[in-house]
């Protein structure tokens, strides 16, 4: 059939190698294949971690067969020293690898600013960090491991078979989704996580292979007969139009809440910093903190899934429900403000739950009689909740749709989420993932891909000047060493080689110039330059700032490198934006 490279007969090993890899970068048939061997290996991964990390709650807790942590009816006091515990050796396990002396990648900043590079050894030091967290009792999910295997594996089959870097961040994409679509039993919500959380964008090139490998991940899971985090929950009575205002508010008060979180894990690993211990030590001392709350009530063990199921199904006091929120969002701040590895992605689901049912018993209170069901306003809130913290509302739509198959109470979740999602960008502008990034020094808000403005540095870009012109030369001796028409523009150094302008060639032959002139006199752009590290935004700012056709890009120690032009950086911006829209519509 025209179009398609067979294999060659007889091919060798890297010949079957080089046909799989001009066959997956020319073919989306042999793309979605590849996610789908990507989703299953994701898939297996997640359930393999999962299992790690129960298997330690059960021997370190003590919990019967089947049981789960935060539904434990009392754990033994002595039990609980597994928290400062796990903070040592989450300690010696950072020391061993290294963890605390390098940035650690995650897939959404590999997405955004990578182009979906993923480090084998970073994502297997990361799920080691989030497992012992988690297996040792911490507050904190296990979902940023799931999704950071699941990247890496994508990565790896990425890389091996060099795909381009719009195939490769969907593929990194899949594969994360699949890990959480694996997790949860939910192949909708999996291949919303990829598309809002991790690629950036819902794009035509990207359903296919983000699907199918969400799909792949949740019959692995299937077969192999695991119980997913989610499962049916019943939906309380009927959704009414006039509940959707409810709800909104409902999400907008969630988004202030979730603010509020987000602030307080920042503000108290700020704090922790300035403790007089070794910084792999707080870990510890955040376990230490841990015990009284989980004396109080095992619901703040863990991500809290036993406890979310628990809490739907059992129609609690408000009071008791209010307790639980507080002490749960506190062992979270402590958690992974202290230093534990993990993520707010079931916790926020947990609380969203608990706030949802208490929203609905102020309101009934308020108002005289129930105005919406508590056990749909808890889902509304789970979703809403989740939104605030970590983004994604069809994400999160979608969780509550394969949970109850209500696609009434699923619009109702849309609605409280599009309101948490909105509050949440005017007023605060990130997710909890970004803002940690943003903590770190990034600008991002979400995974969408940045990374290719930052590889166009003035470095890079610039025309470079081999021999810059001194400028102690008179106007004369100018015209001697540069004629017109010779070149438009020249760079003058002072006697130390640095950097002392730009010369317009022209402007030295004008008529009025004196000869015996210095041209130095004739220098504009004295003190503005571009930092060779400079990427296309900060360049393009830079020449609005200073009204310039040219500027020179200049080393910190005044040194000459070359010249750069206005019209050429709007010219490479133009490329690469209109490259990177077609990548993103398949068309590239």
């Amino acid at each position: 059939m025209a179009g398609r490279l067979p294999i060659p007969a007889g091919a060798s090993g890297k010949g079957l190698a080089a046909w799989l890899r001009r066959r997956t970068r020319s073919s989306e048939a042999m793309l979605i294949l590849l996610a789908v061997i990507v989703g299953a290996a994701a898939g297996t991964l997640s359930i393999l971690q999962g299992a790690i990390a129960r298997t330690l709650q059960h021997w370190l807790f003590r919990l019967p067969d089947g049981a789960r942590l935060s539904t434990a009816g009392a754990v033994p006091p002595l039990a609980l020293l597994a928290l400062p515990a796990g903070g040592l050796l989450l300690m010696a396990f950072s020391w061993l690898t290294r963890a605390r002396q390098r940035r650690l990648v995650d897939a959404v900043e590999a997405n955004a600013l990578h182009g979906g590079q993923v480090s084998w050894t970073d994502s297997l030091v990361i799920s080691g960090q989030t497992i012992l967290s988690n297996g040792f009792g911490a507050s904190v999910g296990l979902e940023a491991a799931y999704a950071q295997l699941g990247a890496a594996v994508a990565s790896a089959a990425g890389g091996w078979l060099r795909l381009r870097r719009g195939d490769l961040r969907v593929l990194v994409g899949a594969g994360t989704g699949a890990a959480i679509a694996a997790a949860f039993g939910a192949p909708l919500t999996g291949a919303f996580y990829a598309f809002e959380i991790v690629i950036g964008a819902y794009t035509p090139a990207a359903i296919a292979p983000v699907a199918a490998a969400a799909l792949s991940a949740v019959l692995v899971a299937q077969s192999l007969g695991v119980h997913p985090y989610l499962v049916d929950a019943a939906a309380g009575e009927a959704v009414q139009t006039h509940h959707y205002l409810v709800y909104g508010g409902l999400g907008g008060l969630a988004a202030l809440l979730g603010i509020v979180l987000m602030r307080a894990v920042a503000e108290v690993e700020r704090l922790t910093r300035q403790l007089p211990v070794p910084p792999g030590a707080r870990p510890v001392l955040g376990g230490l903190l841990l015990i009284p709350l989980a004396l109080a009530t095992p619901q703040v063990l863990s991500a809290g899934h036993g406890a979310l199921h628990l809490d739907l199904e059992a129609a609690l006091p408000l009071g008791i429900v209010a307790a639980i929120f507080v002490m749960k969002s506190a062992a979270s701040i402590v958690s992974l403000g202290f230093g534990f590895r993990g993520g707010l992605f079931f916790a926020s689901l947990f609380l969203g739950s608990l706030f949802g049912h208490l929203y609905a018993g102020v309101v009934a209170l308020l108002a005289g009689y129930p105005v919406v069901d508590p056990q749909n306003a808890a889902l509304v809130g789970m979703a809403a909740f989740a939104v605030a913290v970590v983004g994604g509302p069809m994400t999160m739509a979608m969780l509550v749709l394969e949970a109850t198959h209500d696609f009434s109470l699923a619009g109702a979740a849309v609605a409280a989420s599009l309101v948490a999602t909105t509050i949440v960008r005017e007023l605060f502008g990130y997710s909890f993932s970004t803002w940690r990034l943003h903590l770190r020094g990034e600008t991002i808000k979400s995974a969408r891909d940045v990374g290719w403005m930052r590889t166009l540095t003035a470095g890079r870009m610039m025309r470079r000047v081999e021999r810059a012109t001194p400028a102690t030369l008179t106007v004369a001796e100018f015209r001697r060493a540069v004629p017109l028409g010779a070149t438009s523009r020249v760079v003058l150094t002072d006697g130390d080689e640095r950097y002392a302008g730009i010369v317009r060639t022209a402007s030295a032959y004008a008529d009025g110039i004196a000869p015996d002139q210095p041209v130095a006199t004739l220098a504009i752009q004295q003190d503005r330059t571009l930092d060779p590290a400079a990427d296309i935004r900060r360049i393009m700012a830079a020449f609005d700032a200073a009204s310039a056709d040219e500027m020179a890009v200049v080393t910190a120690e005044g040194r000459v490198l070359g010249l750069l032009s206005e019209p050429y950086v709007r010219r490479r911006y133009a490329e690469e934006l209109d490259k990177a829209q077609r990548e993103l519509f398949g068309e590239a």
